[in-house]
């Protein structure tokens, strides 16, 4: 068996605890301790950001609709605000559903940021995940991607960023061409991405009359995915009132299916007939949001029929994180 090497004695003045950045797992600490970081303050900066933030758009303005360009919408853009304003030279600050290539982010070169909200991050804390992109974003140079790395624990969130006054207005577009200013001058990595992106992308609106209520179409039958904002417990009772009363649905030949779970809220699902576009959902939506606002005041003990409709909501909950 081999010998254990002895610990090696640290070359150089010791960091207080606050003092100490982030580095590579396998990378010396910086504390000065001789160990790798993983080893030594490693381990409690990753407890910190592993620990899941279950609404991590909770406080930001368009809530539910952060968590339907997160988890729902293929192609989308928002214009973001910034607490203080923009930093010289950037132009504007662009939330995209996904960018090519899975970049988290790109300083294009006119100088305007685009911070993608789709990918996978090194957190449980998505918030603070894409407030350290968007930081770095702001001072990269002009024409480059930002890379994803391991965030600080202790670093912003959106919420300590964004312009919380500011209004959330999600764009949804076709396509993935809002990616590139020149899309016949792209370069052939980001045109591949871009075809294979819009061959995938599902077609998608957002309704007008009522909020983060999001038609889609699909081969087989169209569906609305709607974010709602209320408490899950609350909204399923809800939801259980209209159920057993038969007026849950949007009309004719359509029927709530069940719901997922996204980021501490719920969305419930309706299955529509393939004929149904967006436009014939508008009228029905808002007749239901007056329903459901009806149901949700309501304090009354559940019905027996009530409580076994509730129960067959629960059974088709999907968590989607």
């Amino acid at each position: 068996m081999a010998k254990k090497r002895p610990q090696t004695k640290a070359g150089k003045q010791q960091l207080k605890d606050g003092e100490i950045p982030v580095v590579g797992a396998r990378e010396p600490c910086p504390c000065g301790s001789g160990r790798r970081y993983k080893a030594c303050h490693g381990r409690a900066a990753a407890h910190a950001v592993t620990e899941l933030v279950h609404r991590p758009f909770e406080g930001l303005a368009g809530e539910c609709d952060w968590v339907a360009l997160r988890e729902l919408v293929p192609a989308a853009t928002v214009e973001l605000t910034l607490k203080g304003g923009l930093p010289e030279g950037v132009p504007s600050v662009t939330l995209a559903t996904v960018l090519p290539m899975a970049w988290p982010a790109l300083r294009r070169d006119d100088g305007s940021v685009l911070l993608a909200l789709q990918n996978d991050t090194s957190s449980g804390d998505l918030s603070r995940d894409l407030a350290d992109t968007l930081q770095r974003a702001l001072a990269a140079e002009p024409g480059s991607p930002v890379a994803a790395r391991r965030v600080p624990a202790d670093g912003p969130r959106l919420q300590d960023v964004l312009d919380p006054e500011a209004a959330f207005e999600p764009a949804v577009h076709s396509g993935f061409e809002f990616w590139v200013p020149d899309a016949e001058n792209a370069t052939p990595e980001v045109s591949a991405s871009l075809e294979r992106a819009n061959e995938a992308a599902i077609p998608t609106v957002l309704l007008s009359g009522v909020d983060a209520a999001y038609w889609c179409e699909t081969p087989e039958k169209n569906h609305l995915r709607w974010v709602m904002p209320h408490a899950e417990e609350q909204l399923l009772d809800a939801l259980a009132r209209l159920h057993a009363a038969g007026t849950s649905s949007l009309g004719e030949g359509t029927r709530l299916v069940g719901s997922f779970r996204a980021h501490g809220l719920m969305v419930p699902v309706w299955d529509l007939p393939s004929a149904m576009g967006a436009e014939e959902c508008e009228k029905p939506a808002a007749e239901l949001a007056e329903r459901l606002a009806k149901a949700l005041a309501s304090d009354a003990p559940l019905t027996p029929e009530e409580r076994r409709a509730r129960g067959g909501l629960t059974n088709r909950q999907v968590t989607l994180s």
